[in-house]
């Protein structure tokens, strides 16, 4: 029962939907509504600005982070025995992105994933956030600086042995690659949304 309760809390905190109700309360601003649509941090700093944006990503690395840790909290095992923590952050990331406070809607999980490994194992979350914010300085575009760290993190935890991380890793990339689809298409068509600085963003200033 303990088991089950938990697991329901940690989808209840993935499920909270921060660049909605910070936009809300604080903007009186829907971002639903506005850039993207997306509820997630990119959005955020794109509609909001660089203050709600940085929120929404702590708020949103938190919440997969508090989710992972509640197995250890509440002394809970699984089958999965060290892994459970995985178990637990796996649906804080589904409630991240099927909110039941979204109608079912939600974000594309890479806060929330960061807030995951952060807690899981602290190591890897560094490599991930070196790596990210790198590809996004030289790429200047959040979302293939997204696809890309993942890919490499999936890569990288080979050498970590562990099974259930390297498992995760790659479900979670794909899962990522597909609610970036449309990001992908636009990629490509040269058109994708870039912050304003980095490399990319550069480049991109010096065509005529």
């Amino acid at each position: 029962m303990k088991l089950v309760s938990l697991l329901v809390l940690a989808y209840l905190l993935g499920a909270i939907p921060n660049g909605v109700w910070v936009g809300k309360a604080f903007f009186k601003t829907d971002i639903r509504q506005a850039g993207s649509g997306n509820i997630g941090t990119t959005n955020t700093y794109r509609v909001l600005g660089p203050y709600a944006g940085t929120a929404v990503m702590v708020l949103d690395i938190a919440k997969g982070t508090i989710a992972t840790l509640l197995p250890t909290w509440g002394h809970v095992t699984t089958f999965l025995g060290t892994a459970t923590p995985l178990l637990f952050g796996l649906f804080a990331i589904l409630g991240h992105t099927v909110s039941i406070f979204d109608h079912f809607k939600g974000g594309k999980a890479v806060a929330t994933s960061a807030g995951m490994l952060l807690a899981y194992n602290p190591l890897m979350f560094v490599i991930a956030a070196g790596l990210w914010v790198s590809l996004i300085y030289w790429t200047s575009m959040v979302s293939l600086a997204s696809m890309i760290a993942f890919s490499l993190i999936t890569l990288i935890s080979l050498f970590f042995h562990d099974i259930y991380l390297t498992g995760i890793a790659v479900i979670l990339t794909l899962f990522v690659f597909y609610r970036h689809r449309s990001n992908i298409q636009r990629i490509r068509q040269g058109t994708e949304s870039m912050v304003p600085f980095g490399r990319g963003y550069q480049r991109r200033q010096k065509k005529p």
